[in-house]
């Protein structure tokens, strides 16, 4: 297995125990504020169900949201960087960025810190154009 590769699946796989983290995080604190918006979670706990999740469950849905919106496209770009052979270290170097930048935004968005969950945001969007540009040069170029 060459290096970019490796990279590449090992940055996948932190970014989905990260996701994972983030759902455990919902369900310690739905369980901690013992609020549940649905009425078969909410029964089995013998409570009623409520109109709204508490709020760190929210901020962890959207942290979890903003997830939806941009690994998705890493998995896409990084993958195809290695398929078409992008530059190696430069892709390895985006793809290990562009994990620290995610990491580090779930845990300002949780924290609600600002500016670094915007700078965190701005990184990783950098690091997706930078994967892109690097795919259709590869591609143009061959």
């Amino acid at each position: 297995m060459n290096s970019v590769l490796s990279v590449y699946a090992i940055c996948v796989v932190v970014l989905l125990l990260k996701m994972l983290a983030i759902s455990c995080y919902q369900g310690y604190f739905r369980l901690r504020c013992k609020i549940f918006t649905n009425p078969e979670d909410a029964a089995v706990f013998r409570r009623s169900a409520e109109f709204e999740e508490c709020p760190q469950v929210r901020r962890g849905a959207k942290a979890w949201s903003n997830d939806l919106e941009s690994i998705p496209l890493f998995i896409a770009l990084g993958g195809l960087a290695v398929a078409v052979d992008a530059p190696g270290v430069m892709s390895q170097y985006l793809s290990g960025l562009f994990t620290v930048a995610r990491v580090l935004h779930t845990v300002t968005y949780l924290a609600g810190v600002q500016p670094w969950r915007t700078v965190s945001y701005g990184m990783g969007v950098l690091c997706l154009l930078g994967l892109a540009g690097m795919i259709v040069l590869r591609v143009l170029a061959a």
